[in-house]
């Protein structure tokens, strides 16, 4: 590789690397990356709801950022808000960014039961769980209550995946499936009232996007570091750079689900 486009690949290496990875706030790629946004517009979707809510908690919430945009948009918001969130930068950005709503921030484990009665709230949402806990939802949903969520699905960006790991195998891909999460709503005795998927164009502009990517998607390539990864992210670079974007698709559902009322 000529001097002037090492330096150029080490400049885009370091800035990828340097970008904080809290929260849930991709305004930092625009530019540098792009993705398509699925057509039932979950932000907004959930402001209306949010509306309409009395008692809401918002499970693995990241930073905040998207329940902060949508209790901004809501005409009415509910008497009451919580929110859950397991690693413990995004708790405190969820904290400073939801305080002023009145939304209280918990800061609990993925995996871990939800600190919360019975019958609690009427409205629970999640934008990108990394695993829906269903019967811990039906839990804390009273009776006639909503889950409302986007979730990712099955293969999304795996173009990028098996760029860097190769071929991966078919339970991998079988994850996140649609059918699965209809499956697990029903077995926790939720009402699955709608389930849209839609797969959706994702481009990389530049590998410090890639870098940048990976490093705050961390199940994406579990051991991905620049230094073990240098020699494949140095060839990415040649391809962008001669080639244009690197594709890739991203696959997302739109979850609602009810808990019926007692008979």
């Amino acid at each position: 590789m000529p001097r002037r486009e090492n330096n150029r690949f080490e400049a885009l290496l370091a800035e990828g690397t340097a970008v904080p990875t809290e929260g849930w706030d991709f305004s930092w790629f625009k530019g540098r990356a792009t993705e398509q946004r699925p057509s039932w517009g979950y932000a907004n979707s959930l402001a209306g709801r949010l509306a309409t809510a009395t008692a809401a908690l918002d499970i693995q919430t990241g930073g905040g950022e998207v329940l902060h945009f949508a209790l901004s948009r809501a005409e009415k918001p509910p008497m009451l808000t919580a929110a859950t969130e397991g690693w413990p930068p995004n708790a405190a950005k969820a904290t400073a960014l939801l305080r002023p709503h009145g939304t209280v921030v918990v800061s609990v484990p993925e995996d871990a039961p939800l600190p919360f009665a019975d019958g609690a709230f009427d409205l629970v949402s999640s934008r990108h769980p990394v695993t829906p806990h269903w019967t811990e939802i039906a839990r804390v949903l009273e009776p006639g209550g909503t889950y409302f969520a986007q979730h990712v699905g099955p293969n999304s960006v795996f173009e990028l995946v098996e760029y860097f790991l190769g071929p991966q195998p078919d339970a991998s891909r079988s994850t996140r499936h649609p059918d699965h999460e209809r499956a697990g709503a029903e077995a926790a005795g939720l009402d699955v009232a709608d389930l849209r998927a839609e797969r959706l164009r994702v481009e990389f502009h530049d590998i410090a996007a890639v870098v940048h990517f990976l490093r705050k998607v961390i199940w994406m390539v579990p051991d991905f570091t620049v230094e073990a990864y240098e020699d494949r992210l140095r060839a990415l670079h040649e391809q962008i750079e001669s080639e244009g974007p690197f594709v890739a698709h991203s696959t997302r559902h739109l979850v609602e689900a009810r808990k019926p009322h007692r008979r």
